[in-house]
């Protein structure tokens, strides 16, 4: 095996809050594929919680970890305490996956986590083809007439994959196809 390189195994130096106040390494996940998400319980992509337990369910024991962040940044959609929105979380979707609390993604509290995996994966748009990220553009281009210009996490559901060494292979805006994730995340199991 490989010595992983350093940009590779700086994920792994960061810390987090789980959703029971405990501190986290991220550490702890080296050698796991991860699929990083900042989520919310009342927004338009929520029901994406059943397709992610479902990634969860399909793929944990073949090294899958899907680690959760409720955001409150866009539109308020995550309101309430991290235990409110837990409670939510397995009562309407049974989510099993890790999930952590609420932080900032953007901004001057922007957790040091999304800075990096911003820094790694910039936004590359939303699909113009699609009715739903045709929307999100015109919405976010009201805005910001250049918000695609900026890494920032446009939304909730963005998703980052990370590999087995902890590198940034990926970013994905809440209307990405969840099939071509599950794509991504077998490649990086090895179950093609």
């Amino acid at each position: 095996m490989g010595v992983m390189s350093l940009p590779a195994q700086e994920i792994y130096k960061f810390k987090v809050q789980n959703d029971a106040g405990k501190e986290v390494s991220l550490q702890e996940y080296k050698g796991k594929v991860l699929l990083i998400v900042n989520t919310a319980t009342r927004c338009g992509f929520t029901p994406q919680y059943k397709e992610l337990e479902a990634l969860y369910a399909a793929y944990h024991e073949q090294g899958l970890e899907i680690l959760d962040f409720p955001c409150n940044q866009f539109g308020e959609q995550a309101p309430g305490t991290i235990e409110e929105i837990h409670k939510f979380c397995t009562a309407n979707f049974d989510i099993q996956f890790p999930q952590f609390d609420k932080i900032d993604v953007n901004g001057k509290n922007e957790h040091p986590l999304y800075r990096y995996l911003k820094s790694q994966k910039k936004f590359e748009g939303f699909d113009m083809k699609d009715n739903i990220g045709k929307m999100m553009d015109s919405m976010l281009r009201k805005q910001d007439a250049g918000y695609d210009k900026k890494s920032d996490i446009k939304w909730n559901f963005t998703k980052f994959l990370i590999s087995r060494d902890g590198k940034v292979l990926k970013r994905y805006e809440p209307t990405h196809k969840m099939t071509d994730i599950e794509a991504d995340i077998k490649v990086q199991l090895g179950t093609r």
